[in-house]
């Protein structure tokens, strides 16, 4: 049977590379790893809360002139939102917080820094060291996966059909700058009682290509029919 493994640990040091750069001695390293976990957790439970509080966004589709307004109620399992990826730098006196998002509208906010910057301060609670927050746009948000499987979920609890949310997100990706992209959806689609797995592929995928730069992500929906889950690889570039 093939091996799996996942895309961007198996390209870490070639196209990819570490979203967390710190040093630490061997008897610290756990804690250092498990801070990070609250510094990303604290940050996407920060935009979760304040998305109930009933913010409007739109979404431009790429694809054609529909203009999609998203007034959510979030759950826990889309709690990260259109967040593609946070970079955590340490230093001796400041960690540097990097938040790579799609749509920043929420953080843009006045006053939206510092009130994270103090909920970072009570999570970690460490006196001697400052946060430093600063937030980087996606150029191209419909090239992110994150932001591809977000809009995925979103069609699905409007109970709009799999294949044609899936159709519909590799239709964004057109004026984004790949060459190939794979959506693949499983779990009890269209409310079937037996689970099962449906997949689109458009291009190139070469997954066993180390020099191919390739974007991964696997997120999961909550239904009223249970979870599905849905694995997006977008292609990029090959060095």
């Amino acid at each position: 049977m093939g091996q799996k493994i996942n895309p961007l640990g198996f390209r870490l040091g070639t196209t990819q590379k570490h979203h967390s750069f710190w040093f630490a001695q061997p008897k610290n390293y756990s804690e250092g790893l498990q801070e990070d976990k609250k510094i990303r957790d604290c940050i996407k439970n920060y935009i979760q809360k304040n998305r109930k509080k009933g913010s409007n966004r739109k979404i431009e589709s790429d694809s054609s002139s529909e203009v999609i307004t998203h007034n959510r109620k979030m759950d826990s399992g889309s709690s990260s939102e259109v967040i593609t990826h946070i970079e955590i730098q340490k230093e001796i006196d400041t960690i540097h917080v990097i938040i790579h998002i799609g749509f920043p509208n929420l953080l843009k906010k006045k006053g939206a820094i510092e009130e994270l910057e103090k909920d970072l301060q009570k999570e970690i609670n460490s006196v001697n060291q400052r946060f430093n927050i600063s937030i980087e746009k996606v150029k191209e948000p419909y090239r992110q996966p994150n932001i591809l499987a977000e809009y995925i979920a979103f069609q699905l609890k409007n109970r709009v059909s799999f294949r044609k949310a899936m159709k519909k997100a590799i239709e964004l990706t057109k004026k984004a700058d790949i060459r190939g992209v794979k959506v693949k959806i499983a779990g009890r689609l269209g409310g079937k009682e037996i689970a099962r797995a449906e997949s689109i592929k458009k291009g190139r995928l070469p997954l066993q290509t180390i020099r191919a730069k390739i974007d991964y992500c696997c997120y999961p929906i909550r239904t009223i029919y249970g979870v599905l889950g849905v694995k997006i690889w977008i292609f990029v570039d090959e060095e």
